[in-house]
């Protein structure tokens, strides 16, 4: 029997050794082996390198678990238990050497996330969570903010960068919290932003063509932080439907169904 506990945080050990590798081979220069996987979607040798170290040590930790990796080093599925990693969430900042970018690990039991762990290099802020406990930041509890309207609310997206089929709703989204919010960000690094909202940095956040390996980890840590993540609908597909609504649980209601009206053709 596993004890999700010991398991985050033999996670947590292995995500920041990882983070020294990608640390570590990014001070070599220019040189990053990079590849074009599609417009506007790179990959370098150092994603490839590090989703491999997590891959072998993550299969030690539960070596019958499988794996839904951004970088498809393991397509392994595990009968039980998968992993949902991504390497580094945020490539593009990372081939720029732009903060933040971050490494993301889920654990599946069956269909439910039970552990989440997101590290972000730039700040060394590791934010974690297992089924049952609280979410924390660098060994701090975190909770979502309590902000209450839309209004008063600082708010982030991502830019599609793949898929351009809804930009002008897009478009429109943005001009909407523009006039409608504190202000909108966009930090290039989807589990970042989420993470954000977690620790109430973050009122909210919205995308569409997400994987779930961007946001497995941390939409979890914000459901333990008292937030909700759902598709634009308001439905669970969250995870592999490549959309996704998530704030805290104030805002939610007004949110969700603010995104849902402008984005609807998604």
């Amino acid at each position: 029997m596993i004890v999700l506990k010991d398991i985050c945080f033999q996670v947590i050990d292995l995500v920041k050794e990882t983070s020294e590798l990608i640390i570590r081979e990014s001070q070599k220069g220019k040189n990053l082996g990079l590849e074009v996987k599609g417009r506007h979607n790179y990959v370098t040798r150092v994603d490839k390198a590090s989703e491999e170290k997590l891959v072998e040590g993550l299969s030690k930790i539960i070596p019958d678990s499988g794996f839904i990796a951004e970088e498809e080093t393991s397509t392994k599925k595990g009968e039980k238990y998968n992993w949902v990693i991504d390497p580094i969430d945020g490539t593009t900042n990372f081939i720029h050497g732009l903060f933040p970018f971050a490494i993301s690990v889920a654990l599946m039991e069956n269909d439910e996330v039970v552990i989440g762990v997101v590290y972000e290099l730039g700040l060394k802020e590791c934010f974690y969570a297992w089924k049952g406990s609280e979410s924390f930041l660098n060994g701090e509890i975190i909770k979502a903010s309590v902000t209450k309207t839309v209004n008063e609310s600082l708010l982030a997206t991502g830019f599609p960068y793949t898929d351009y089929e809804y930009m002008d709703e897009f478009f429109e989204s943005l001009k909407y919290f523009m006039k409608n919010s504190h202000g909108l960000r966009r930090l290039g690094s989807a589990a970042t932003d989420i993470v954000y909202v977690a620790c109430g940095r973050f009122d909210g956040f919205y995308e569409y063509g997400l994987h779930a390996w961007d946001i497995a980890a941390a939409c979890f840590i914000l459901e333990r932080a008292g937030g909700k993540s759902t598709d634009f609908s308001g439905g669970k597909n969250y995870l592999f439907g490549g959309e996704l609504v998530s704030s805290n649980s104030e805002i939610f209601n007004e949110f969700q169904q603010t995104v849902n009206k402008l984005m609807k053709p998604c």
